[in-house]
């Protein structure tokens, strides 16, 4: 889980950065109203959860939640110095998911996050399309298209495909890679059929087969799709 946190002092980003990254939580800092709203655009469909200061040197908390809800329903949760009706309620109406108020023990922060995180979680709608790059993956009717084009591919194929668009920029060795797919279709698959099944894959998906950017090769490792 990445959490965006959004906090001007530095103090707090700190402690409040390095006891989430101990709890197992990755994080993206920002100081700034400027570079929190840099971060949301660039880097939105990589956060699960943001921690948004109310109180900027140059803009509002208040602001960074509308813009992330106008993009994506991810949870908000408010840090704020102030415990008044007037803020709770307006931060809420903004489409905030919760508040803390400051100081508050890192504990009570975690609960929070990970009661949050629970709840999108049950009323989250499964993923139909996946993309990788151009390539767009329907699973629900079990189509491919790229740039608007459907590509036809063998069920096989397919499988292979969606392992790769389910592990999005992390390496995975061809003793995975084969663990996953071997029985498909009951179709037994070894070394060197997985070897033309990649190439046949980029063959379809790649703008260029022989230098491929959707599925790379990382030598002596595997293959890794995406960054």
């Amino acid at each position: 889980m990445n959490i965006l946190v959004v906090e001007d002092d530095r103090t707090i980003a700190s402690g409040l950065t390095y006891s989430l990254e101990q709890e197992g939580f990755t994080t993206v800092l920002c100081h700034t109203a400027k570079d929190a709203t840099a971060a949301i655009e660039g880097q939105l469909s990589a956060i699960d959860l943001c921690l948004f200061d109310l109180s900027l040197p140059d803009g509002s908390g208040y602001d960074l939640c509308a813009l992330v809800k106008k993009k994506s329903d991810i949870p908000v949760i408010f840090l704020t110095a102030f415990d008044d009706e007037v803020n709770v309620v307006m931060g809420l109406d903004m489409g905030a998911d919760d508040y803390i108020t400051k100081p508050f023990r890192v504990r009570e922060l975690l609960s929070r996050i990970n009661s949050v995180l629970r709840r999108y979680q049950r009323n989250a709608q499964p993923k139909t399309i996946v993309e990788l790059g151009d390539v767009h993956i329907n699973t629900s009717d079990g189509k491919v298209h790229k740039a608007g084009n459907e590509v036809l591919l063998t069920a096989l194929e397919y499988r292979l495909l969606l392992i790769f668009a389910n592990h999005l920029g992390q390496v995975l060795t061809r003793a995975q890679l084969l663990d996953r797919i071997w029985d498909v279709g009951g179709d037994f698959v070894n070394d060197n059929t997985l070897t033309v099944y990649i190439k046949r894959l980029r063959e379809k998906l790649e703008d260029d087969p022989a230098s491929p950017e959707l599925i790379k090769t990382v030598r002596g490792m595997g293959y890794k799709a995406g960054e």
